[in-house]
């Protein structure tokens, strides 16, 4: 079994999502003081490669520790979304792919956006899936999207619609992802374990891929 890292590390200068707050780092404890070592870490749900949950942007919407363990786990595949001309991810890029994601609970995009991350362009014109294109893989009833990208919506809209389509059918989204474009083309078993808190709207993940 081969296993792939998928997640951004988490650190104080870290790509954060516009005008939310950097994580910061405080050592609590120390070998030299209390003969132990702790840190406290205070940071956003949504920082890091992380996982939306409905109540993320729907009122009474279900959150993550509502979800059973089994959730956060299943067969994925990669959708090649590489240099689309126009910025959008729709059904005619998706259609090819149908038979592999028919069996995969966690459709992934590699948008080769992960390139840009630290880079200042890494908040501007990624692409993202059409709105339908969201329906149609709601219609497939996969169990997760994920991205190489901030957001599965472009940064700065007024109406999330790719975010109100899956979160509204409960589909899981997780954002952040890197080093997709190594697992185009094979099989994978996909995790993205959440922390566990009541309450949660989303939470940071260590998003593996394993290859058997």
């Amino acid at each position: 079994m081969h296993y792939h890292d998928l997640t951004r590390m988490i650190e104080p200068a870290m790509p954060v999502y516009p005008d939310t707050e950097p994580p910061r780092f405080r050592v609590g404890a120390s070998i030299e003081k209390q003969g132990f070592l702790e840190h406290e870490i205070v940071m956003f749900t949504h920082t890091g490669t992380h996982m939306d949950a409905p109540a993320h942007l729907i009122a009474g919407g279900k959150t993550l520790d509502e979800y059973s363990v089994d959730a956060f786990v299943g067969p994925a595949c990669v959708v090649d979304a590489r240099g689309v001309d126009d910025g959008t991810i729709g059904i005619e890029l998706l259609r090819p792919y149908r038979k592999h994601i028919e069996t995969a609970d966690f459709v992934l995009l590699d948008t080769g956006w992960h390139s840009q991350w630290d880079l200042p362009g890494y908040f501007e014109e990624f692409p993202t899936l059409t709105p339908e294109a969201a329906q149609w893989l709601v219609d497939l009833d996969v169990k997760g999207v994920g991205v190489d990208a901030i957001s599965v919506d472009p940064v700065g809209v007024s109406e999330m619609r790719v975010h109100d389509v899956l979160l509204g059918a409960g589909v899981l989204i997780i954002e952040n992802l890197a080093d997709l474009d190594e697992l185009i083309g094979k099989s994978f078993e996909f995790s993205c374990y959440p922390l566990r808190f009541a309450h949660a709207d989303g939470s940071p993940v260590r998003a593996v891929a394993a290859i058997g």
